[in-house]
């Protein structure tokens, strides 16, 4: 049996997919749904049950089914970067993340998690795994985040958990994010209301409009590095994932509307205020210590993750993965 926390999210349906897909369906997903399309991303997925995410933990630690679990996959959180209520983040990333982890521990159970891109703060330190007492994040959410790791670490777990620190990922499932979708969507998007994309004006001189630069990765790759992952028992530590090439927003944009085959039309806005003091002008995984590690993979090119999203998914009429 897995559980797989976030099972109905963005990254955690597209895996269930992977494992569906690889023949395993013994699976528990833990989840909060609401009253969005949220639900959507379950629809022909196989899973043994679902479990409110508020009432999973009293579950857990009830059942003794700690034997026949193989592995906790924890990608659920508040992915939310402008949150500002912080208890609510810090109860949901932080502290539930290490009941979980300390369960996981305590019983000998696998234990891979979601950390992200967003501990590394404004980038001033690098985006190399280590250096944790450097780093400085620019909102709650990146900071829950940095904790959690730093837990793992002085407890010694990152011998034996694997936690990956997702830098820029969309694809097919994010359609529920709303303001956390990526850039590729809501230009989709754009594209289809307005034919023009609108971009926010860069806040630094080192960038030009629409020059600053992200590490994007194609969510079909992330599953399959955690399919890799989770299949390698010997696997731990703490890892970046992402492609290790920054791209311009100009290029994920003009790449939109290449696989839409229309003429590209952007126009800068300012930044608002409130988002220039955490904005990240510049982001790109260092990938060597993954490069080194068992888990190869060739990744897909921007132009060529976007066109498949686009052609295969966001213009269907049934987008989901």
């Amino acid at each position: 049996m897995i559980v797989l926390t976030g099972g109905a999210g963005f990254i955690g349906s597209c895996f269930l997919k992977k494992l569906n897909d690889e023949g395993i369906s013994e699976i528990i997903v833990v989840d909060r749904l609401g009253e969005g399309e949220k639900w959507k991303n379950l629809v022909g997925k196989k899973f043994a049950r679902f479990v409110h995410k508020d009432n999973f933990l009293e579950m857990l630690f009830e059942s003794g089914i700690e034997e026949t679990l193989e592995a906790i996959v924890h990608l659920g959180a508040c992915s939310t970067t402008t949150e500002r209520d912080a208890d609510y983040v810090f109860e949901n990333n932080l502290n539930y993340s290490v009941e979980l982890a300390t369960y996981a521990a305590e019983n000998d159970i696998r234990f891979i998690y979601a950390s992200s891109a967003a501990t590394y703060g404004d980038g001033s330190n690098g985006y190399s795994e280590g250096n944790y007492d450097e780093l400085k994040p620019m909102n709650v959410y990146g900071l829950s985040k940095h904790l959690f790791d730093r837990w793992v670490i002085d407890h010694s777990l990152e011998k034996t958990f694997t936690g990956l620190k997702f830098f820029n990922v969309y694809g097919p499932n994010e359609y529920h994010k709303g303001e956390m979708a990526s850039m590729i969507y809501k230009s989709f998007l754009q594209i289809e209301n307005l034919g023009k994309v609108r971009l926010f004006k860069s806040n630094s001189q080192d960038y030009g409009d629409g020059e600053q630069k992200r590490d994007f990765i194609y969510v079909k790759d992330t599953v399959e590095v955690l399919w890799k992952i989770l299949t390698n028992d010997k696997f731990s530590g703490i890892y970046n994932l992402g492609t290790g090439k920054a791209r311009t927003w100009n290029d994920l944009v003009n790449a939109v509307f290449r696989a839409l085959r229309k003429q590209p039309k952007i126009e800068y806005i300012e930044m608002p205020d409130d988002l220039s003091g955490q904005y990240q002008n510049f982001t790109q995984a260092d990938m060597k210590k993954l490069n080194r590690s068992k888990v190869k993979i060739e990744f897909t090119t921007l132009e060529e993750g976007i066109d498949d999203y686009v052609k295969k998914f966001l213009k269907k009429e049934w987008k989901y993965y």
